[in-house]
């Protein structure tokens, strides 16, 4: 018997949330571009390419003997890479308690459980417009309310949340927030800002979804404080962090901070996920963090970052001129372009085929709004190429945008 009818049927059996399952345009590039016969340039994916990933080092960990390695691992992870990430944080001057640790299956499975604690049908969750695809979509499998919220040059623009929440007539749950680097616009909340959402979330008796990929990865400016830092222990704050962006996202590790009370939920919840995460993944970096090796690490990484965000900015000042508006991060992965000018009525959703034909790829503007909004925008990753391939994938931009010009259906 086929689906298909069930799918159809005013009647289906099917539960009410599916109409609100939404696929990740982000991760549906990644089996895009693998279909693709000729050269792409891939600024749509936010990952590091193999060259920056430590494998050889991981092959060698690998064969490491480890007790265990193989077998199912404690729910609330392996005890020797909580540990290492305890000690890691120290070391930097960041306390961190391990009753209050998760190891998760990746970020993506940490702002999973969190939406699962909080958000019940009809809640309100405020997010920052534009925001990750992936967060979006997890708040509305829940069937969480999204309220969008702009940002700005100092990411969310927290004055705004009281008239706009005010205009909803319904007092929100959570707040989803990417502090640092933000995907997709590459914008760091201030400090100031930090602690005033902090004090709405007292307000609004409402948790704050700290979710913080990038943040070790800053190579210009100064440091903004950790909201764990500016209001320590805070049961409002779950705090969502990853390996993939700083290792690698083929690890699939990332890990939790919480109340010890809603750790225990959150250990009820992972329990029925998966039981426990990956532990050869597990003892691999816990055994790479021992080694003292990450601070080397990530130290060529801000330096590749910032020569390839640079190289980016350059290539665009250079074909484009005052037709297109960049964000300039300090840190992370990526920087929001804005077609202006010539450019200003090209849908970036349209233009995306005409890119990808002339061997350039990236994510079109309205992936990340729950409304569709930013058709004039697009987000770039400068991490994945290097400086040359950077320089010649703008160009490949160019003339896709050119293309468009002359094309009625991109507009």
């Amino acid at each position: 018997m086929s689906i298909e009818p069930l799918l159809k049927s005013p009647t289906s059996r099917l539960a009410s949330r599916v109409s609100l399952l939404k696929g990740s345009i982000i991760d549906s590039s990644t089996s895009l571009l693998a279909s693709q016969k000729h050269d792409i340039i891939r600024f749509a994916m936010g990952a590091p390419n193999a060259e920056l990933i430590p494998e050889a080092e991981f092959a060698r960990l690998a064969t490491y003997p480890a007790a265990g390695r193989y077998d199912y691992a404690a729910t609330e992870g392996n005890p020797e890479l909580i540990e290492q990430i305890v000690a890691y944080h120290s070391r930097r001057g960041v306390d961190l308690d391990p009753s209050r640790l998760l190891v998760t299956t990746g970020g993506m499975q940490g702002l999973d459980i969190a939406f699962k604690l909080f958000v019940d049908p009809s809640d309100l969750v405020i997010v920052e417009s534009p925001t990750y695809t992936n967060g979006i979509a997890t708040a509305l499998s829940y069937q969480g309310r999204v309220l969008e919220a702009p940002v700005d040059e100092q990411g969310l623009i927290v004055e705004a949340l009281p008239a706009l929440v005010a205009a909803t007539g319904q007092i929100p749950k959570v707040i989803y927030t990417i502090p640092n680097f933000q995907n997709p616009s590459g914008r760091t909340l201030s400090g100031a800002r930090r602690m005033q959402l902090l004090e709405l979330a007292e307000e609004w008796d409402a948790f704050i979804i700290d979710d913080d990929p990038y943040g070790l990865l800053r190579f210009e400016g100064s440091e903004e404080p950790s909201f764990a830092e500016l209001s320590p222990g805070n049961p409002r704050v779950v705090s969502v962090r990853t390996f993939s962006k700083v290792l690698a996202p083929g690890l699939r590790v990332g890990w939790m901070d919480m109340d010890p009370a809603l750790r225990a939920l959150a250990v009820n919840a992972k329990q029925s996920m998966d039981t426990c995460t990956n532990g050869p993944m597990q003892q691999l970096i816990a055994d790479y963090l021992s080694e003292g090796r990450l601070d080397a690490h990530l130290n060529t990484l801000r330096e590749v970052y910032r020569e390839r965000k640079q190289a980016m900015l350059a290539a665009l000042a250079e074909a484009f001129g005052q037709d297109v508006e960049a964000t300039d991060p300090e840190g992370g992965f990526f920087l929001w372009l804005t077609l202006r000018g010539r450019y200003a009525a090209i849908h970036s959703e349209k233009l995306f085929p005409i890119a990808l034909a002339h061997g350039v790829a990236y994510i079109p503007g309205p992936a990340f709004s729950d409304s569709g909004a930013f058709a004039d925008a697009l987000r770039l990753c400068f991490a994945t190429s290097t400086p040359a391939r950077i320089a010649e994938g703008v160009q490949r931009l160019h003339a896709a945008l050119e293309e468009a010009l002359a094309s009625r259906d991109a507009r």
